[in-house]
């Protein structure tokens, strides 16, 4: 079924916000969002969720999609250690969800939300092979094979950033985490230095771009993906790591891979909302 058939919700149920939208016949409406009080019992945060569906409205909505931030049985709906809410550790939401509201409720995790996301609304559209990257304060990714989401029996496919790279993981080094272990500043510090052409903060972001590009040339040798997409805080400084990054995967063992390679970037603000609605209708 297409998205512009049928009206679904998607929720993005974050590690501090959780945000609410109704994506009606294709398209994203009203989203109503609160706070996520990290240290509140499954309930209250449950109490949360049903506030904000009531703002954006559940009439003809015939499914729920929910993106977290931790693993998912997927076929048994159940939630395990959810990052940065310490009270949800094995929480049976699609059941509690599908009993309270009475419909189709289908739960995932957000990086898988986010290739979703793109493969139907942004710009994974027309690819088979898809690599959704996030780049934030981790070093993770969605993946879509054959056209349908590679997850996992746990949704834990795709977690780059827990290889072993250096003396440590691609984590430590590829992502977020990387600013303040080499440079004692936050990367957004270091960002604006480099808009101001502070050479220190450039070279940074260089040393920055080669190790990106090795997490990448790993992501090659494991999927080979026609396209990779970009999301995460860390994307808006690409211009001062790009050259570095496509740099170190120009050493990749199979030439003939790098150059069909496309690297683009997320350009949807609420990816993270219309890929958990795909959950409802995508090949999953």
């Amino acid at each position: 079924m297409s998205s512009g058939e049928h009206n679904y919700i998607g929720i993005d149920l974050g590690g501090t916000q959780v945000r609410v939208g109704a994506v009606r016949g294709g398209q994203l409406g009203e989203i109503a969002s609160a706070r996520v009080n990290r240290e509140a019992p499954v309930a209250e945060t449950l109490e949360q969720i049903d506030g904000l569906l009531g703002e954006v409205g559940l009439e003809g909505i015939q499914g729920i999609g929910v993106g977290v931030p931790g693993l998912v049985d997927v076929a048994q709906g159940m939630v395990y250690d959810l990052q940065n809410i310490p009270a949800w550790v094995k929480v049976p939401l699609k059941s509690l969800m599908e009993e309270k509201y009475g419909l189709p409720v289908q739960i995932n995790n957000d990086a898988n939300c986010f290739v979703l996301g793109e493969k139907q609304f942004g710009k994974g559209r027309g690819y088979q092979t898809i690599v959704g990257l996030i780049i934030g304060t981790g070093f993770g990714s969605g993946v879509v094979v054959g056209g349908r989401l590679h997850q996992g029996k746990n949704c834990g496919a795709g977690e780059f950033g827990m290889i072993g790279y250096l003396d440590s993981h691609y984590e430590m080094y590829a992502a977020g985490q990387f600013f303040p272990r080499r440079a004692g500043q936050t990367g957004e510090e270091l960002y604006a230095k480099a808009l101001a052409g502070d050479p220190q903060a450039l070279e940074i972001f260089r040393e920055f771009g080669g190790h990106v590009g090795n997490g990448i040339k790993t992501i090659l040798y494991a999927y080979d993906p026609e396209i990779i997409i970009i999301g995460g805080t860390v994307r808006t400084a690409f211009d001062y790591f790009k050259a570095a990054m496509w740099s170190a995967i120009g050493t990749f063992a199979f030439p003939e891979s790098v150059k069909n390679l496309k690297i683009e970037l997320s350009e949807l603000d609420n990816i993270a909302i219309l890929g958990a609605s795909t959950l409802c209708y995508s090949e999953v």
